[in-house]
């Protein structure tokens, strides 16, 4: 048993654990914000949700996705879990986190912003 135990040990200490905070190899992290812990993008900007998408569409394009870039994923990303990609019109591939499509908002200015959370009572800071 303690053989068992010692072998159990050493394989713990031999993986390399992920980190909580970093989701869809490090495009969506967490962070800590005034409204609490939210989803952001790698840079540390908060993420938000639209009401006015169904699950796995996105629906805000022109002046909306101007107001509200999506998080467009980088060429050849991967699905992660609950992290997974829509795709956009234009064929573009956006992340989404439960299938619900993942955005930006224009004003909000550095990390930990979340200027965006509650506008029109349709948009919401994205939360695990």
């Amino acid at each position: 048993m303690r053989s068992l135990i010692l072998a159990a040990a050493m394989l713990a200490t031999a993986v390399p654990l992920a980190h909580a905070d970093d989701y869809a190899a490090g495009a969506i992290k967490s962070s800590n914000t005034a409204k609490g812990e939210v989803l952001a993008n790698a840079d540390g900007m908060t993420l938000y949700t639209f009401d006015k998408d169904a699950a796995g569409k996105p629906s805000c394009y022109g002046q909306c996705a101007a107001k509200w870039p999506p998080l467009i994923a980088a060429a050849g990303a991967k699905a992660d879990g609950d992290y997974t990609l829509v795709k956009r019109k234009d064929g573009s591939m956006q992340w989404a986190y439960n299938g619900r499509p993942l955005y930006l908002w224009q004003k909000d200015k550095k990390p930990g912003d979340v200027t965006g959370d509650g506008v029109g009572g349709i948009w919401h800071a994205a939360k695990e």
